[in-house]
Parts: structure tokens; C-alpha cells; sequence
């Protein structure tokens, strides 16, 4: 099997196509094991504001970047709710900027509390 990933596939999918023969483990329960490991590393993170893969290195979850890309994605959301509500532009982009508009909702829903508890946790020391 080629050792470079195609540009094509996602890196887990790459990674479980290339454990699954070499370890004789079904491709089912390799996928299970990493998401069960990217599940405990994300849980760890939230609790934490940390996580070290050994052999990788640490993450750190760097509230003032995140306060920062808030701040971005509230722009984007409204740049493009303006975009979706005007009728001068072609339906196709429109649509475009509704499918934009969606994903930038779902990253502020996902950062909204991991803000929320760094300050939280700012304002009881």
C-alpha cells in the first residue's frame, strides 16, 4: 500500500485503511478505537485546557484565540446573513452563502462554551 495519503481522503479514513491489514483488525474496529481516542482527547481538552500524546506533543486550548475567532465568526455570520437575504444576488449564491452560514453557526455553537467556562473559571479566583 502507498505510504503518502491521496489528497482525496480524509487522514482517519488513510489510517484506517493502512492499520486494518497490518494489524488483521476489521476496519470497523479500528475506526471505533480512534473515535473513541479523538472522544476521550476532546473530553480531556474541555476539562483540562490540556492534552499530551505522547510522541505528538501538547495541546492547549488558548482562550484568548478563541476569543479571537469568535469575533471572526460573528463577523462572517453576519456578512453572510445579509448575503442570504439579498434578492439581488442569483439564488445558487445565496444558497451557497445559506450552506456557509450554517457551518460558521455550528463552530460558534461548538467555541460558545469553552469560552463561557474560561471566563467562568477567571471570575471564581
Amino acid at each position: 500500500m502507498e505510504d503518502r495519503k491521496p489528497n482525496s481522503m480524509s487522514m482517519k479514513d488513510w489510517l484506517i485503511r493502512r492499520l486494518a491489514p497490518k494489524l488483521l483488525i476489521s476496519e470497523k474496529t479500528i475506526e471505533a478505537v480512534i473515535n473513541h481516542q479523538f472522544q476521550s482527547a476532546n473530553e480531556a481538552l474541555l476539562s483540562n485546557k490540556t492534552v499530551e500524546i505522547s510522541g505528538f506533543g501538547k495541546l492547549i486550548f488558548n482562550t484568548k484565540k478563541a476569543v479571537k475567532r469568535m469575533s471572526m465568526l460573528q463577523a462572517m455570520e453576519i456578512a453572510l446573513q445579509r448575503q442570504v437575504e439579498n434578492t439581488e444576488l442569483s439564488d445558487n449564491k445565496r444558497r451557497i452563502a445559506g450552506v456557509k452560514l450554517e457551518s460558521v453557526r455550528q463552530a460558534i455553537i461548538a467555541l460558545k462554551p469553552k469560552i463561557n467556562e474560561e471566563a467562568s473559571a477567571l471570575t471564581n479566583i
